[in-house]
C-alpha cells in the first residue's frame, strides 16, 4: 500500500483532467472533492474511481465544460438541469443553491436531472453541515440491484445521505447505498484481497456470499434490510426522477451499460437558525449511544461518520493509503 500526500494527489488529478479537456476551474474543484473523499478513507469514491471518471470523459458521457442551469423555481424548491456536466461539481453547485434557499426559507430543495456520478454522496451532506445546515440528499443510479424476489437487475443501489452539523466540525452522517455494500466498497475489498464482513450479494450459483469477486461477476448485490431496502430504493428513484423530470433507473439502463444522465435531490435545512438547542441535543444522543454496554469491551462504539475523522487524521499525518496498482493506473492515464 502506497501513501500519497494530498497535494500530490490533487495536482496529479487536476493535470490529468485538464489534459482531457476539463476547464481548469472545474478540474481543480473535481480533484479537490476526490482528494477530500480519499482523506476521509473513502478511496472507493475518491482515487479508486478516478480511472473510470477519465474513461467517461473519453466516451463523451461527461461534457466537462458545462455547468448546471435553472429550469424552474417554486420558492424553496428549484429544478435544475446538469447538462451532463461533471457529476461531483454539479452536485456541489446544487447543494450550494439548496443552502442559499434554506437561508431564505428555512429549507431549500434542488432537484437535479441530466447529471453524472457524484462520487461520494456524503461530500454534499458535509457541505451542508459545514454551512450549519442539516443536509439530506440522494441519487438514482443505473439498474445494478435486483428488486426483492427478482433475479435480474431492475433497481438501483441509490445512496442516501443524512448529515447533522456539530460546532466542532465532526458532523454526524449516514452515507449509505441501498445495497449492503456499494460497488466501490466491493471493488476496494477485492483489490485488498479481503472478504466482506457480512454477506453482500449472490455468487454465480445463486448463494449469498462475502466474496467481492463473486459478487462482481453476477452484479447481484443484496439490498439492506432485504425487501425494505428494495422498497426504499424504488421510492427514492420515483421521487428523484419525478421532481427532476429526468431519467428513472430504468431510463438510465436504457442508455446502455454505463452510468450517466442521473437524477439527484439536494435538501438543506437551516438548523442553526431553526433549532438553537440542536448542538445540546445531538451531543446528548451521542453520549447516550457511547454509554452502551459493549459487545466487545475493547471496542469503542462510534457515532455515524466518526470513523472518517479517524481516517482523516491518519491520512493528513502519513499520506493517503492507495493501492499501488490503482496509483500506477492513475499515473498512466
Amino acid at each position: 500500500m502506497l501513501r500519497i500526500q494530498p497535494d500530490e494527489m490533487r495536482s496529479v488529478m487536476t493535470e490529468k483532467l485538464v489534459a482531457h479537456g476539463v476547464p481548469t476551474d472545474i478540474a481543480a474543484d473535481c480533484a479537490a472533492l476526490l482528494v477530500e473523499n480519499s482523506l476521509d478513507g473513502i478511496v472507493s469514491h475518491g482515487v479508486n474511481r478516478f480511472p473510470r471518471l477519465i474513461s467517461y470523459l473519453e466516451k463523451d458521457y461527461i461534457h466537462a465544460d458545462r455547468k448546471p442551469s435553472l429550469v424552474q423555481s417554486y420558492g424553496a424548491f428549484e429544478k435544475w438541469d446538469g447538462n451532463l456536466g461533471m457529476g461531483n461539481t454539479n452536485a456541489k453547485y446544487c447543494m450550494d443553491r439548496a443552502i442559499e434557499l434554506a437561508r431564505q426559507y428555512g429549507i431549500g430543495c434542488v432537484a437535479l436531472r441530466n447529471t453524472n456520478h457524484w462520487m461520494r454522496g456524503g461530500a454534499y451532506g458535509l457541505q451542508a453541515a459545514n454551512a450549519g445546515c442539516i443536509g439530506i440528499c440522494w441519487t438514482n443510479t443505473q439498474p445494478n440491484m435486483p428488486a426483492w424476489g427478482g433475479k435480474d437487475r431492475r433497481i438501483g443501489n441509490n445512496p442516501l445521505i443524512m448529515c447533522v452539523p456539530r460546532k466542532d466540525g465532526k458532523h454526524v452522517m449516514m452515507d449509505g447505498a441501498m445495497a449492503m455494500f456499494s460497488y466501490g466498497a466491493i471493488e476496494k475489498a477485492r483489490l485488498e484481497g479481503k472478504m466482506l464482513p457480512v454477506e453482500g450479494g449472490f455468487d454465480t450459483k445463486g448463494n449469498v456470499t462475502k466474496d467481492p469477486a463473486e459478487i462482481e461477476k453476477t452484479w447481484r448485490v443484496l439490498p439492506i434490510g432485504y425487501w425494505k431496502g428494495s422498497c426504499i430504493s424504488i421510492m427514492m428513484d420515483m421521487i428523484a426522477s419525478t421532481l427532476a423530470e429526468g431519467n428513472p433507473v430504468c431510463g438510465v439502463g436504457a442508455l446502455g451499460d454505463d452510468e450517466y444522465a442521473l437524477c439527484q435531490i439536494m435538501i438543506a435545512i437551516d438548523a442553526e437558525r431553526i433549532s438553537p438547542s440542536m448542538e445540546e441535543n445531538v451531543n446528548r444522543i451521542i453520549a447516550d449511544i457511547k454509554g452502551s454496554e459493549r459487545v466487545n469491551p475493547d471496542q469503542e462504539l462510534l457515532y455515524p461518520n466518526e470513523l472518517s475523522y479517524i481516517a482523516r487524521e491518519d491520512s493528513e499525518k502519513n499520506g493517503i493509503p492507495v493501492n499501488e496498482s490503482v496509483w500506477e493506473q492513475v499515473l498512466a492515464l
